[in-house]
């Protein structure tokens, strides 16, 4: 693949750990799958002995029960909080189980059947009438026919009549096509056929999924990070990898990371690291959110004055992030930057530019 991708899929960026754990994996497999459930274990969360990169910080049993759902005949449902992950989960669970994660629907109010299903190619379809040539397979056709799980992003975003078309397929694992005539209209799944699909805690209520859906879904909550140092260590190393593409050469600073995961922690639980009550934002302060205001802090310092970026940089890349869904967010972030001042020097920093924030 182009050197020059932004953000290759999982199974390009990790191609050599995957061959390795093809190459070393002597387990049973489930039908259809590209790799054990134990040799997809290692490939998500990491062994050192085989050079396996961990790739998702989190709790280790989702990962065995999201793999044991995968090997059911139902499919898995990620939800959580937005920013948890939950897309790059399925991504790896889809590059280690079918070897591809490109299977991709995404959900949304304009997403049609045809997008999931299937399609036609009108200028064959108009000359030769409906055939196998004029068929334009989507995701959901295609993860059937060749035995791959498909990823389902946002599914609470389409319309209930677009989110059971999923039904037959799931539970009888068979998709009509009633244009074609003869075996031809009838696709059937073959073995590694599943699907994984995504939905955020705060879409509920948006386009509730229906019971017959839901009761074909195996329902998996992923959680944000609990740990301080295991979120810190994660924001530095996504945060590290994003500003060396972005030409950035200095790495981001830990004491300005102390400072911003502290923040972010603060404002997403609405307590303070010393058990002060403070004003809890309505947007999401996600980790996700943490890694992409740590690289904007670091493209800031980096391509404005040669250096990586300080706690000051900081008060002006949080607006954009803490504003998106509440005008209410921005006072209340100046009420948490106007706090009192605590020791060290990218807090002293912080506290000193609070009058950058705008508004």
């Amino acid at each position: 693949m182009n050197e020059h991708v932004q953000r290759p899929p999982a199974e390009i960026r990790y191609a050599a750990e995957l061959a390795r754990l093809r190459e070393s994996d002597t387990d049973a497999r489930p039908p259809g799958w590209a790799l054990s459930l134990r040799a997809a274990r290692r490939f998500v969360l990491g062994d050192e002995k085989l050079g396996i990169s961990r790739k998702f910080v989190g709790d280790p049993s989702l990962i065995d029960r999201s793999l044991v759902s995968l090997a059911t005949n139902r499919g898995l449902m990620l939800v959580g909080e937005p920013g948890t992950a939950k897309s790059l989960l399925s991504e790896l669970l889809a590059a280690a189980v079918s070897g591809t994660s490109t299977l991709t629907i995404q959900g949304g109010a304009a997403t049609t059947e045809d997008q999931i299903k299937y399609s036609w190619n009108y200028a064959l379809l108009v000359a030769e009438g409906p055939s196998t040539r004029s068929l334009v397979a989507a995701p959901l056709l295609r993860g059937m026919a060749e035995g791959k799980v498909v990823r389902f992003e946002e599914i609470t975003r389409c319309p209930l009549e677009v989110q059971d078309c999923l039904l037959s397929p799931l539970s009888d694992r068979v998709l009509a096509v009633p244009e074609l005539s003869g075996p031809e209209s009838m696709v059937f799944a073959k073995e590694g056929f599943t699907v994984i699909a995504t939905a955020n805690t705060r879409d509920r209520g948006v386009n509730e999924m229906s019971a017959a859906l839901k009761r074909r879904f195996n329902f998996e909550t992923v959680f944000p990070i609990a740990d301080f140092e295991t979120e810190l260590l994660l924001v530095e190393a996504e945060a590290a990898a994003l500003l060396k593409r972005s030409g950035v050469e200095a790495p981001p600073r830990r004491d300005v990371l102390e400072v911003l995961v502290t923040a972010f922690r603060e404002l997403r639980e609405g307590q303070t690291a010393r058990g002060d009550a403070t004003d809890r934002l309505s947007g999401v302060m996600s980790t996700a959110e943490a890694v992409s205001v740590a690289h904007a802090v670091g493209l800031r310092g980096w391509f404005l004055r040669g250096e990586p970026g300080t706690a000051a940089d900081l008060v002006s890349c949080l607006a954009g992030t803490a504003a998106k869904d509440n005008p209410e967010d921005l006072a209340k972030l100046r009420r948490y930057l106007e706090q009192r001042r605590r020791h060290g020097d990218q807090w002293q920093a912080l506290y000193e530019a609070r009058h950058l924030l705008p508004g």
